[in-house]
C-alpha cells in the first residue's frame, strides 16, 4: 500500500495528513505520483459521498465599491480591476436568477454581495424576502455570502429559511495578512462560527495560487478542515489585471489537481465544490476534478468571471457515470 492509500485509510478514520507531507504531496514529482495521489483521494469521495454529485450557483446580487483590499479581487475600492458597480438587486431578479439555474440542475442557489459587512436594514429585508421565496418558487437550497455576520444578522438569516451561509477564509493563517489588511483573519473564522452557532451549514473553502508556498497551502487545507464544514469551495486564481494579484502566473492543472486531491484528504466527508478558475487552469481536463475527488461544482458565471454552462457541466458528469442530484435529492443524470 502506497503513502497515499495509507492517507486515504487514515482520512476515513478521522484522522488528518501531517502538514509537511500534505505539503509534498501538493507538489507531485510527475504524472505517475499524481495519478496514486489523485487515486487515494477518489477513492475516499467514493467512500463517504458515493457517486453523486451536486451543482451551485451564484448571483452577484451587489457588485463593487467593496471596502476591503483582498488582493485577488476586482471589486475592491483600492484597485483598478474593472468591476461592474451596482446596488442590491431586488428579490424578483434574484428569484427569476434562482428559477433559471433550477431548471439548469442547480441544487443550490447563493446570494453573494460585495463589502465587508452583512447588508443591514431595507437591504437585508430584501435579501431574506428573496431566501424565503427562492424555497418556495425555484425549488433550490437558497445559500449567503454577505460578508462578516453578527449574531442577530445570522439568526434573522437562519428564520427566514437560508440553510447555508458561505464565507471563505481565502487563505490560511501565515499567509492570509499578505493577502487582506483591512480585516483579520480571525474576523473570518469567527463568522463561521456566528453562522454555524445561529443553526445554519457552514461553506468555507478559500483560493490557491495567491503566491502561497505549499505548505501555506496545505495550512489553508487543515484550518478550513478544522471547522467542520458540509461543503469546501476551492477557487484556483485567476488573475485580474488591475489588482494586486494580476501579474501571477496560472497554477498548472497538475498543481489544482493535486491541491483538490489534498483537500479532499483533509476534509474526507464534506462536499468538495471546485469553483472559481477552473475552466482557465484546467480547461479540458476539468472532468478530471471528480477523480481528484471532487463532489460538486459551481457551474455557470463567477462573481466578475466566466464559468462552464451547465450542459458542459452536466455533459462531464453523464462521461463518468455519476449523478446530478437536485434541491429534493432526486438523481436528475447519470
Amino acid at each position: 500500500m502506497n503513502q497515499y492509500q495509507q492517507a486515504a485509510d487514515q482520512a476515513l478514520a478521522g484522522k488528518m495528513p501531517d502538514l509537511d507531507e500534505a505539503a509534498r504531496w501538493l507538489e507531485p514529482a510527475g504524472l505517475a505520483e499524481l495519478a496514486e495521489l489523485m487515486a487515494a483521494a477518489a477513492r475516499v469521495r467514493q467512500s463517504a459521498l458515493g457517486d453523486e454529485v451536486e451543482f451551485c450557483a451564484i448571483i452577484n446580487a451587489r457588485s463593487g465599491r467593496c471596502s476591503e483590499d483582498c488582493a485577488f479581487c476586482s471589486q475592491s475600492a483600492h484597485h483598478a480591476g474593472g468591476a461592474r458597480v451596482y446596488p442590491l438587486l431586488d428579490a424578483d431578479s434574484i428569484v427569476e436568477r434562482g428559477k433559471r439555474a433550477a431548471a439548469d440542475g442547480v441544487r443550490r442557489f447563493s446570494i453573494v454581495t460585495s463589502g465587508r459587512d452583512c447588508p443591514n436594514g431595507r437591504d437585508l429585508d430584501q435579501i431574506c424576502r428573496a431566501v424565503e421565496r427562492l424555497r418556495l418558487e425555484a425549488g433550490v437550497l437558497p445559500c449567503a455570502s454577505l460578508g462578516i455576520l453578527s449574531p442577530a444578522q445570522a439568526e434573522r438569516l437562519a428564520g427566514a429559511g437560508l440553510v447555508r451561509y458561505h464565507h471563505n477564509l481565502e487563505a490560511g493563517p501565515s499567509h492570509f495578512a499578505r493577502i487582506c489588511t483591512t480585516h483579520a483573519y480571525e474576523d473570518r473564522v469567527a463568522t463561521v462560527r456566528t453562522a454555524r452557532q445561529a443553526g445554519l451549514e457552514v461553506c468555507v473553502g478559500g483560493i490557491v495560487g495567491l503566491g502561497e508556498s505549499p505548505r501555506e497551502r496545505a495550512e489553508l487545507a487543515q484550518a478550513v478542515a478544522q471547522l467542520e464544514p458540509e461543503s469546501v469551495p476551492l477557487n484556483f486564481l485567476n488573475p485580474i489585471p488591475g489588482t494586486p494579484l494580476g501579474h501571477l502566473p496560472l497554477l498548472t492543472p497538475s498543481q489544482a489537481l493535486a491541491a483538490l486531491a489534498v483537500f479532499r484528504l483533509f476534509a474526507p466527508r464534506a462536499h468538495l465544490r471546485c469553483c472559481g478558475g477552473r475552466a482557465q487552469v484546467l480547461g479540458r481536463l476539468a472532468p478530471l476534478m471528480y477523480l481528484a475527488g471532487a463532489s460538486a461544482t459551481m457551474t455557470g458565471d463567477y462573481l466578475t468571471t466566466q464559468g462552464c454552462t451547465p450542459r458542459e457541466d452536466a455533459q462531464d458528469l453523464a462521461a463518468l457515470g455519476l449523478n446530478l442530484i437536485s434541491a429534493d435529492g432526486v438523481r436528475l443524470a447519470s
